[in-house]
C-alpha cells in the first residue's frame, strides 16, 4: 500500500518553482516596436489589443505559470476595454507584486524573442536593464536571447514575432525575529 501524499499547505510550499511564458502577435507596419519595455525604430509594430509588448507577456504568463495563478488572459482578458492599448510593463508589475504576496521572488528570467526583424540583439542590455527596474531585480538576472526564423514559417516571413521566458522563482526567507528586543 503506497503512503498517503502530503497535503498541499503553504507550509509545505516548494522553495523553487519554475515558469513558462509564451507570446506570439502579428507585424503590422508602422513604427516603432514595443520590445521588453522600451521601444525599437522600426518601420513595424506588433498588433494586438495591449501595446503588444511580446516580451513583456512572455515574462508575465512565466511569473504566473510559476506563482500558479493563471496566466495573462486571465488577469487582462482581450474583451475588456480597461486593457485597450494597456502598457505591459504595467501588468508585469502587478503580476510581479503578487508573485511576492505569495512568497516568492525572481531568481531569474531567461528569454528568446524569435523575430526576421529588427534585429534583437543590439537592444539585449537596455531590455535587461529596463525589465530590471521595472521588477527592482538585478538586469543581469534577465537573459534575452535573439533568433530569427532563417526566412521558415511566419517568424522567417516576417508576420509574427514570438517570445518565450523561463523563470526561476525562490521561495522568500522568513525574516528572523530577535526575542531579546521584544
Amino acid at each position: 500500500m503506497s503512503p498517503d501524499p502530503l497535503p498541499h499547505t503553504s507550509a509545505l510550499a516548494p522553495p523553487w518553482k519554475v515558469g513558462l511564458g509564451h507570446d506570439t502577435h502579428r507585424v503590422v507596419p508602422g513604427g516603432p516596436l514595443t520590445l521588453g519595455g522600451i521601444q525599437i525604430e522600426h518601420t513595424h509594430h506588433t498588433d494586438g489589443h495591449s501595446d503588444a509588448d511580446v516580451l513583456l507577456h512572455a515574462m508575465t504568463d512565466a511569473l504566473l505559470g510559476a506563482a500558479g495563478l493563471g496566466d495573462i488572459g486571465q488577469w487582462f482578458p482581450n474583451t475588456d476595454e480597461a486593457n485597450r492599448d494597456r502598457d505591459s510593463a504595467e501588468m508585469l508589475q502587478v503580476v510581479y507584486q503578487q508573485v511576492q504576496e505569495a512568497g516568492y521572488d525572481i531568481v531569474n528570467m531567461d528569454c528568446v524573442v524569435l523575430a526576421e526583424l529588427p534585429p534583437i540583439g543590439p537592444h539585449r542590455k537596455a531590455i535587461g536593464e529596463r525589465v530590471g527596474n521595472l521588477l527592482g531585480i538585478n538586469p543581469e538576472c534577465v537573459s534575452v536571447k535573439a533568433k530569427t526564423g532563417e526566412g521558415v514559417g511566419p517568424v522567417g516571413r516576417g508576420e509574427v514575432i514570438t517570445a518565450q521566458c523561463v523563470t526561476l522563482l525562490q521561495r522568500q526567507t522568513p525574516v528572523a525575529t530577535d526575542s531579546t528586543n521584544i
